[in-house]
This record gives C-alpha cells, structure tokens and sequence, in this order.
C-alpha cells in the first residue's frame, strides 16, 4: 500500500489576508466549516490510505493541534517540519526523506494541500503501478477559465462564451511518486536551497530517461489557492455530494 504524503506548509500567500491568521489547509470551507485538509484527510481514508504524513511549517500548530495523531479520521499521522534549507515542495519531499518519514522503496501518493477534489485515488495507484514508471500525475482533460472568451471582427463582438473550458491537459496537485525519484532533486536543492516539484523534479525525471506518466481523469477537482477562488467555492462546489462521499461512504467502509 502506498503511504500518502500532503502539502500543508505553505505560507498561503495568494490567500491573504487570511492566511495572516490561518494555515491555507486549515481554511473553513463549506456550510459545516471543516478545514480544507479535513476533506483532504476523508478522500486518502476512503481510499485506503491511512499512513498519512504531512510536511507542515507555516502555522504548524494549528494543524497539529486539530488532528493530533489521527485516530478520530482512522489515520495514522505523522508531521515533518519543514526546514528553512530545503525551501519549496520538492525540498519538502527531500526533508521528509532526511528524516526518515518516507523512504526510497516506497511509492508515495503526494497531495497538495490546497487541492479539492473527489478523485479515485485507488485507480490513480493502480494505474501508476501499472506503469512502471517513476511517477504518476493526475491530469484534468479540460481547464474551465475564470472569465468570459469573446470572439471579435473588427469592433463587433460575434460570440460569447462565459467561463468556457478549455481542451487543455493540465495537472491537479496530485500525483504517485516513487520514493527513489526525489534523490534526483538534492543537486538543484543544494544549488538554489530550494525546489517545487511541478517545475524542478518532474522535469529533471524527464531530463533523466525516467518514465512520467499522465492519469488522466474527469473528476471533479477546485484550486482553492487564491481570495478569490477561496470566495468563490460555496457557489461553486455542490458541498452535499462531496460530503455524502468522503464522509458518509468512508464511514460505511469503516464500519464494514
């Protein structure tokens, strides 16, 4: 079984003013206001997961102080501080690896901690598994813009089309990593004291031969990783339904 590891130390900075006084993952979202990374923590439950870590560093405290060790979502949690020298995601992954949270054996489903989402999380693993390959990214067939596409001749608008989505592939925040791959990283690490992985790690795998591969998925995912994605969400995102699957089907398996 893979062991999961979140994202929850970022700084939140296209989040503030909020972020001032709350960790990104622990914003309140939906009508019963549980944390963002509470309905992260419900989706690795559902699916299995139930050795979680999670890389914490700005405003740490809240998070630890809300889940504790994990025992009231069914988890297993261990928390790494991040460490000023090993800036940015991938240098929170390689951090991790020091400290002997995870290990180069092991597979690693990586979740970001600003990232919604109801997506099957077991066929993601199984088909990075599949693969072979040294990771996996979950990938949206199409990207919804935010604006309205206007269509011009001249000065004479011919069509509108509010918020269309685009036939664009794009990546979720989510993805199966082979523990092995993040030793890649340590020269770029130690060069520029900091790495991310969408734009550092998974490149230098390509660059390396290793084999990246695209799950590509329509499942529903929303980055909440802006004010105004954040104000946004409760009009955006049918909270019952979501509810309904983290919460009550994870409790059904529980109780199985």
């Amino acid at each position: 079984m893979a062991k999961a590891v979140v994202l929850a130390g970022g700084e939140g900075t296209r989040l503030r003013p909020l972020t001032y006084y709350f960790q990104k993952a622990m914003l309140p979202i939906g009508p019963r206001q549980r944390p963002l990374l509470e309905y992260i923590l419900q989706l690795l439950r559902l699916h299995g997961l139930q050795e979680v870590v999670l890389l914490v560093g700005y405003r740490a405290e809240q998070v630890m102080n809300y889940f504790g060790g994990g025992e009231g979502l069914g988890l297993r949690i261990r928390y790494i501080l991040d460490e000023p020298q090993l800036r940015g995601t991938a240098g929170a992954l390689l951090n991790a690896l020091h400290k002997g949270a995870i290990s180069e054996r092991e597979t690693l489903l990586v979740y970001y901690g600003d990232i919604l989402s109801d997506i099957d999380l077991t066929q993601l693993l199984r088909f990075h598994m599949g693969c072979g390959g040294a990771a996996t990214l979950a990938v949206s067939r199409r990207y919804p813009l935010p604006v309205g596409v206007v269509k011009v001749r001249g000065r004479r608008v011919l069509e509108l089309r509010e918020k269309p989505s685009l036939g664009l592939r794009v990546t979720m925040g989510i993805l199966a990593l082979e523990g092995r791959a993040i030793r890649l990283i340590e020269g770029r690490l130690r060069e520029r004291g900091g790495a991310d992985i969408m734009a550092d790690l998974i490149p230098q795998l390509l660059r390396s031969g290793e084999k990246v591969s695209a799950y590509e998925t329509e499942a529903f995912w929303y980055d909440v990783g802006s004010v105004e994605r954040y104000e946004r969400l409760n009009s955006e995102v049918d909270f019952a339904a979501l509810e309904g699957l983290l919460m009550g089907l994870a409790d059904r398996r529980a109780g199985a």
